[in-house]
């Protein structure tokens, strides 16, 4: 009789951890007499038919692999643009594949596809999500981070921190945009871990679109406010979803703005973040005669295929070990995660609203988390526009008091929600 078939897919964006799903999970399935296929390149081969982009795994492949950073699948974005028309090739791939149980490694698209192949596949194919971001915005009961996270947390505190010890000898600024598209818990991560002098995030500017102006005269304020504390240098982390809340016209002054051919989303990582706001806030501090040297640059792909820390390496072999058990139980339509001590299903239909999208976790404005993050920022505050701190700012912006309040009291006000 021959065993039956586990499939591993992974999805999106390289996330640090990939390959210790794919190591424990194996191992585990195999252990209980199955066999193990990785398929390579994440789901546009079997959109296509391709039945060679797989690789047999065995015990012997995989065993080192938990300390690897990437994937030895590799991974994808990549669907094509009849996607609907496209599916049934891709579940009469993994029917010809010999598929029974699949785990999908990977973020929100990645566990959308999951959820579509285990409705259409329900009674043929067994589906399991493991759930991978260092976006950290897939919603995990407790607060629990998604994998991948904390290490690259871990390598950009590294970056960061060599990066405020060049700012401090340089005696200059810099701004460093960081990966981030629907949420800030990776920038609040770093900047909070690293000491950054402010951190901003998408969930700070619930506005249907961000003006850049009110972002710079942020970023501006807090020059001036560190200048008055007598500091002429300061890291800005500043999270890359913040783009896409911007005003399309007034990006497109001062950066190219392109979409991506396939999924219709501006390119974030194309959008020198870092670089639209430091002309801006260039141009402010001239006018006040503050002369800041202010360097742009970013941090994302540094972070993705790193080696996992301690961390991500036990929690994936939980993840992976937990998959396995879960299908050969005869479980599907679930994402694996571990809470309070235990590895737990949490069902797709938990995690996807009434329009069918997955919810995203923001970052809580109104936690005590975030207001321990934001009060190590140096920034303009309330109090910062009263008795003698409103008089020193004024006179290091060159400005009278009420010139001042004029200029800035607006970036502190609380906007439409």
């Amino acid at each position: 009789m021959a065993k039956e078939t586990i499939g591993i897919i992974v999805g999106g964006g390289p996330a640090p951890g990939i390959n210790g799903v794919i190591s424990s999970a194996t191992i585990e399935a195999i252990n209980q007499g199955k066999t193990v296929l990785g398929i390579m390149g994440g789901f546009k081969n079997l959109f296509e038919g391709d039945m060679n982009s797989v690789l047999p795994l065995t015990i012997e492949n995989v065993s080192r692999l938990h300390a690897t950073g990437g994937s030895i699948l590799r991974t994808s974005r990549d669907a094509p643009e009849n996607a609907k028309e496209k599916f049934k090739i891709l579940m009469a791939t993994l029917k010809k594949l010999g598929i029974k149980y699949l785990i999908t490694i990977g973020g929100e698209g990645t566990c959308f596809m999951a959820k579509w192949i285990e409705m259409e596949g329900r009674g043929s194919v067994n589906v399991v999500h493991t759930p991978k971001t260092i976006d950290n915005d897939i919603p995990i009961p407790g607060g629990i981070s998604t994998f991948g996270y904390q290490t690259a947390r871990h390598v950009g505190v590294e970056l960061v921190s060599n990066i405020i010890e060049d700012a401090r000898t340089m005696g200059r600024w810099y701004f460093i945009s960081t990966m981030g598209r629907h949420t800030g818990h990776l920038a609040l991560g770093i900047g909070q871990a690293s000491g950054a002098t402010i951190t901003l995030i998408p969930e700070e500017f619930p506005e249907a679109k961000v003006s850049i102006r009110k972002v710079a005269d942020i970023l501006t304020g807090s020059i001036i406010k560190r200048h008055t504390m007598g500091r002429d240098y300061g890291v800005v982390i500043i999270a890359e979803g913040i783009a896409e809340r911007f005003d399309m016209d007034e990006l497109a002054k001062c950066e190219s703005v392109e979409k991506d051919e396939t999924t219709g989303k501006i390119r974030l990582p194309d959008i020198q973040l870092g670089r639209v706001l430091r002309e801006v806030v260039r141009n402010n501090l001239r006018t006040i005669g503050i002369a800041s040297p202010i360097v742009s640059m970013n941090i994302g792909y540094e972070l993705r295929a790193a080696p996992p820390i301690p961390f991500d390496i036990e929690y994936t072999r939980n993840l992976g070990y937990g998959a396995v058990r879960y299908l050969l139980k005869g479980g599907t339509g679930a994402m694996i995660v571990v809470y309070e001590g235990r590895i737990i299903p949490v069902p797709f239909v938990e995690m996807f609203d009434s329009k069918g999208q997955i919810k995203i976790r923001k970052v809580d404005m109104n936690s005590e988390l975030y207001e321990v993050a934001r009060k190590y920022m140096i920034r303009l505050e309330k109090e910062d526009f009263e008795g003698d701190r409103l008089k020193k700012l004024a006179a290091t912006a060159k400005m009278k008091p009420e010139e001042f309040r004029t200029r800035f009291n607006y970036i502190i006000e609380e906007p439409t929600r």
